[in-house]
Order: structure tokens, then C-alpha cells, then sequence
């Protein structure tokens, strides 16, 4: 039988989210239905807010995710009622061309629930990235219910389900950061201390934060950061050549999605070094290079999908490090707040005062 739930809504184009009833169905085949427990604030929500990723109002807004599995559809095995899970926006299809290759992280073919959840007044939603868990509970494909350890906290296991994700993982699995590596990250945010927590954890030698804001440069050093340049007031890829003998940096993660900032780190790698691209631009943006100095410089050029996961293989193992006091995702947590407190917090996030507001229910 469906349920009515209270979620957070966005109706149109940067008008202020509101609390409304949803309906949510029952799940039908391959489905299943989560009772949220804690849901982080990420841009990404706000971008739906905004408009700037699709006009498809009204959003149910929330995607980063945790909470417990209430019901399955017919044909779901990997999760059953009464599982702790992290939600994912990316489940894989096991059927792509990327899939059938080993490389299910690059899955071409990802999916989510097939029915709609509506208004009362029978209005479908769009959730966001396919989630929507800015509400007391919501309707995904089974696959996007990744099941892990539920000893670790709500509200620290669903920063898996996005920006500490996609910034850890831009540093181990994309940018292939190990032992010994000097490592420089820019634009400090939720994504990018992300980063620099996962090259701590694949124990770079040197890790070099760039912001132009001393408080995220701050935060940064609790990451994991060794040194930190403020680009407002220092040249960065000077500041990155003289902390690395004058070569640059073996891996560079760009976490802001400029094309000003992918110059900096285009320039402040070493020779046959890397370039991770993690920052998310916009449609308008262009990028212009000299050929001859991507050429005559080697390396990679690389952009992150999500961190280039696997949330079956990456979500449990990262969660186990938490546990283990190895991974400290609990300093991404700025602060908690309540489902009616959204507004506020995106208001926060787009002053540079939290790293992350977490909706706990």
C-alpha cells in the first residue's frame, strides 16, 4: 500500500524549497523502499534547485544518502528488509559494453526505480539523481542500496553516497595516488578535502591544498593536508613547483570545475603527471590549451566519474577504515539539522560556512 511521507520539494526555479506530502508506491519489480535516517546537504541539490541541470520541476530533492531498507519488490536478492544502507546514484546494469569488460564503474547504462513517487495531488516528482532523500523515506532500484556495516553512524555513512565519494575516489581511483606521491588539490571544499583525505590514506609524501579561502585552507590541514597556498593572494602553480623541487606535482585534482583552475593544475603537475578533473563545469565553459603543451608534457588527462567507484566493492571497504579510526569521515559533518532546515543551509553552503549541513530524521 503506498505511503504518505513529508519531503523537501523545490517547485520551480530558485524558489525557496518547501515541505510537502509525497506519496511513495509500494516497489515493484527490482525496488525497493528505504526509511531515511540521514541525507547530506550537497550542491548538487542545489544546482536542481537552481535549474541548472534539468527544468524537469518539481524536484524531490536529497541524494547523499543512509538508511534502512523497509520493502522489496519481486526479484530483489542483494538487500532484504531491515538492511543499513548507503544509496548510490550510479546502479549498475551488469549488460554495457563497460560492464561486460571488467569495468562496471564506467557502467553506460545505469538505472533507477521505474515508478514515480507524486505529490498528493498525483504531480510525479523527479528525484534528485534518482534518489530523493530529502524525505522520511523514498522509492530506488534495489541497486542503488549498497549494504554495509551498521555500526558506523547515519549521518557519516551517507557522505559515501556523493561528495566524500567522488573526492576520495578521484584520488584513488582515478588519480591512482600511492605511497610516496606528492599530490595538490584544488578548491578545498566538500569534494576536494575528500580528495585530500584519500591521498592521506594512499600515503602521498606531500599534499598540497589551493584555495582561495584560509578557513577552507584550515579545515584542509584536518584532512590531512601538509601544506596550503591561498591562490587569492599566491601564484599556485609557482607555490606547487617550489613545494615539489621545482617539478610540480605528480597528481593534480581539480575540485572547483574552471577552466582558469584545470589551467593551474594543467601546469602545476610534473612531467607525465596527472590531471584528475573532479570540479563539475558548466555547459558554457570552453577550455583552451596549446596542443603542443599537452603533447610535450605526457601524462593523463582525466575526469571522475563519482570517484570512479564501485559502490559494492568501495562503499563497505571505506566504512570498514572508518570503523577501524583509519578514515575520519565524521570531520565532514558540519553540523546536523532537521528536514525544515534546508533553506537555511544551502544559504551556508553558498557562503563557504559549512562543509557539510546533515539532514538527520
Amino acid at each position: 500500500m503506498a505511503q504518505e511521507v513529508r519531503g523537501v520539494i523545490a517547485l520551480g526555479k530558485d524558489e525557496p524549497v518547501r515541505i510537502e506530502t509525497i506519496v511513495v508506491p509500494d516497489p515493484g519489480p527490482g525496488e525497493a523502499v528505504v526509511r531515511i535516517q540521514a541525507c547530506g546537504v550537497c550542491h548538487t541539490d542545489l544546482h536542481y534547485k537552481q535549474g541548472g541541470i534539468t527544468d524537469d520541476f518539481p524536484f524531490l530533492l536529497g541524494h547523499e544518502a543512509a538508511g534502512v531498507v523497509e520493502q522489496v519488490g519481486p526479484g530483489v536478492t542483494d538487500v532484504a528488509p531491515g538492511d543499513f544502507v548507503i544509496l548510490n546514484w550510479r546502479a549498475v546494469c551488469g549488460r554495457c559494453r563497460a560492464c561486460l569488460r571488467g569495468r562496471p564503474w564506467y557502467c553506460f547504462d545505469t538505472h533507477n526505480a521505474r515508478q514515480k513517487m507524486t505529490l498528493t495531488d498525483g504531480t510525479e516528482l523527479a528525484p534528485a539523481l534518482g534518489i530523493g532523500a530529502f524525505a522520511e523515506k523514498t522509492l530506488v532500484a534495489a541497486g542503488q542500496c549498497t549494504k554495509v556495516d551498521p555500526a558506523v553512524s547515519p549521518q557519516v555513512a551517507g557522505l559515501l553516497g556523493c561528495g566524500v565519494m567522488a573526492g576520495i575516489g578521484a584520488a584513488l581511483n582515478t588519480g591512482g595516488v600511492t605511497r610516496g606521491d606528492s599530490v595538490a588539490v584544488i578548491g578545498c571544499g566538500g569534494v576536494g578535502d575528500a580528495a585530500i583525505a584519500g591521498a592521506h590514506l594512499a600515503g602521498a609524501a606531500k599534499i598540497i591544498a589551493v584555495d582561495i579561502d584560509d578557513r577552507k585552507l584550515e579545515t584542509a590541514r584536518g584532512m590531512g593536508a601538509t601544506h596550503t597556498v591561498n591562490s587569492r593572494t599566491t601564484d599556485p602553480v609557482e607555490a606547487i613547483r617550489e613545494l615539489t623541487g621545482g617539478f610540480g606535482a605528480d597528481v593534480v585534482i581539480e575540485a572547483v570545475g574552471r577552466p582558469e583552475t584545470y589551467t593551474q593544475a594543467f601546469y602545476a603537475r610534473d612531467l607525465a603527471g596527472t590531471v584528475v578533473l573532479v570540479g563539475v563545469p558548466t555547459p558554457e565553459m570552453k577550455l583552451e590549451l596549446p596542443l603542443l603543451d599537452v603533447f610535450g608534457r605526457g601524462g593523463a588527462l582525466k575526469s571522475s566519474w563519482y570517484g570512479d567507484c564501485l559502490p559494492s566493492r568501495d562503499f563497505p571497504m571505506l566504512i570498514d577504515l572508518h570503523l577501524q579510526g583509519r578514515l575520519a569521515l565524521d570531520r565532514f559533518v558540519t553540523e546536523t539539522i532537521r528536514l525544515d532546515e534546508v533553506e537555511k543551509a544551502f544559504e551556508r553552503m553558498h557562503h563557504g560556512d559549512v562543509l557539510r549541513s546533515v539532514v538527520v530524521l
